[in-house]
């Protein structure tokens, strides 16, 4: 079971490397357990055992069954939060050092994709920055404070003669991409052969100690010396994270245009939501893939199945030559309020360290994060530790910060506001809706079969009630993000680590 339904181009490597795992652990004492097997987890468990440790990777759905798997795949130290506002919330000194560490990152990726045969798809290519109303007066400004963050760039006012849509660009140097897919499947081996062991099982909480523990969804407990949080947003009792961090949904679709016939390049615009752009060498011959994201949204917030319609519009408008869509399929990001990711120790917790807060650059933030977390287990000082602290506190910020927190407190109206349906009757197939029980609420989905799937509609984080999503065929928590299947209500996302409990329609109170 995956974080969502839709398809992203992307091989499957959760089914190709389902056999590495083990159901139950023999032991329950162990030196370093990582939660989560993405990029960052993954990342940071190769690290660790390059430093000699030994490492446990326990996670719930297999290795890429998270988030990891649903990029597009930009790597690059050009971040889409602009060095003009990191400057703001971070200083100079801040932005220089968070485009120095995105750039470690890129080369961490490229030094490992080499020792693949294929090279995982890694290309070294320029990025450009374009503005959304024509206008170069923003790049200017962005130009000014990525030069003083030690980035190469070069203002290009006529923009690509091939790409006359774009207007003014911004060109940064040495970005890059990488076959997600390939590269997660190689790293795994890496991971793999270096030692590791690999649990399926999911883990409902984590407590800080001398010796920290995991619980286990059946009970059991595991302890270690040190513990990672890798698992794209805490689900464990500290509220670092969730305060700081919002949830949005972001889509993508998959075009087709004719070979040579776009620059290879990242492309991504000053919009809000921004759009973003990369090639893949896939597709039919003398065809390549352009993978075109953005129109993000609050998860569980201005729910709209036409979003992939909109990108679709806006890939012709820009880069014309694309002839059909193949693709679409949506991920979840985090949305730090200062622009930075979330990657240390956790300050609730002793010895448990936390990765979280991606802000659309996951693959660089996760790669930089492992080499952070590293140095920190291993008691080696690191430039990057106070800019990515998850105790930080930036006021700079603090407009971002409520606003967000704002927003997820209005959401608690729904438990006044009128239910989705009235009659359940008329809930078609395929369909979730939120009823009203006296003063309870109930997410009732029915299948394909017409069955219905009744769960109580509170969120297990915080009470939120969940809302359903078209795109996703999921509830999906309108306050801080966790997702929860339709059929049986299991976690998708956090930072819930309770599933949705199971409710009898003609009870006056649900199941537990």
């Amino acid at each position: 079971m995956g974080t969502a339904r839709t398809i992203p181009v992307w091989d499957d490597v959760t089914a190709k490397t389902a056999g590495w795992w083990d159901q139950t652990s023999t032991r329950s004492d162990h030196d370093v357990i990582v939660v989560g097997a993405g990029i960052a987890g993954l990342s940071t468990a190769l690290c660790l055992l390059r430093d000699g440790r030994q490492v446990l990777l326990v996670d719930r759905q297999g290795i890429g069954g998270g988030e990891t798997l649903r990029t597009s795949a930009h790597l690059a130290s050009a971040l889409d939060d602009r060095f003009s506002v990191l400057a703001r919330y971070h200083g100079h000194d801040g932005a220089r050092l968070a485009a120095a560490s995105h750039a470690a990152a890129i080369d961490w990726i490229e030094a490992l994709a080499g020792g693949a045969p294929d090279g995982c798809g890694f290309r070294r290519i320029p990025g450009y920055l374009f503005p959304c109303d024509g206008k170069a007066s923003a790049l200017e400004r962005e130009a000014r404070a990525a030069q003083r963050a030690g980035l190469k760039v070069e203002l290009m006012p006529g923009g690509l003669a091939r790409l006359p849509a774009l207007g003014p660009v911004l060109r940064f140097e040495h970005q890059a991409r990488v076959d997600i897919d390939a590269y997660l499947l190689y790293l795994a081996r890496a991971v793999r052969e270096a030692g590791a062991g690999f649990l399926r099982a999911e883990a409902t909480a984590i407590e800080g100690g001398p010796s920290p523990t995991v619980t286990l969804r059946d009970g059991s407990h595991l302890r270690a010396r040190a513990v990672v949080s890798a698992a794209n947003v805490p689900f464990h009792s500290t509220g670092v994270a969730w305060l700081k961090q919002a949830p949005y949904r972001t889509y993508v679709v998959a075009g087709h245009a004719p070979k040579d016939s776009i620059p290879d390049a990242l492309y991504w615009d000053d919009g809000d939501p921004y759009h973003y752009v990369r090639l893949l060498d896939r597709g039919e011959a003398g065809e390549t893939l352009v993978l075109v994201g953005g129109d993000d949204h609050k998860v569980g917030q201005d729910d709209d199945p036409e979003a992939y319609v909109r990108l679709q519009a806006w890939a012709r408008r820009h880069f014309p030559s694309i002839t059909r869509f193949s693709a679409d399929w949506t991920g979840q990001i985090l949305e730090p309020a200062d622009g930075l990711a979330f990657a240390g120790a956790d300050p609730d917790h002793e010895n448990v360290y936390l990765v979280t807060g991606d802000s659309g650059n996951g693959l660089t933030h996760g790669t930089l994060a492992a080499l952070l977390l590293c140095d920190l287990i291993q008691g080696r000082p690191n430039e990057w530790a106070e800019l990515y602290d998850p105790a930080r506190r930036r006021w700079a910020s603090a407009g971002p910060w409520l606003r967000e927190n704002l927003n997820a407190g209005a959401q608690y109206r729904d438990w006044i506001a009128p239910a989705d349906l009235t009659e359940v009757e008329r809930l078609a197939p395929g369909n979730g809706a939120v009823i009203r029980r006296g003063l309870r609420r109930i997410a009732v989905y029915r299948d394909g079969a017409g069955v219905l799937h009744a769960h109580d509609a509170r969120c297990t984080h915080m009470g939120c009630v969940v809302r359903w999503s078209r795109e996703e065929k999921s509830w999906d928590c309108p306050c801080h993000g966790s997702r929860f299947e339709a059929v049986t209500g299991a976690i998708l996302n956090g930072p819930a680590s309770e599933p949705l409990a199971p409710c009898r329609l003609d009870a006056d109170e649900p199941d537990r």
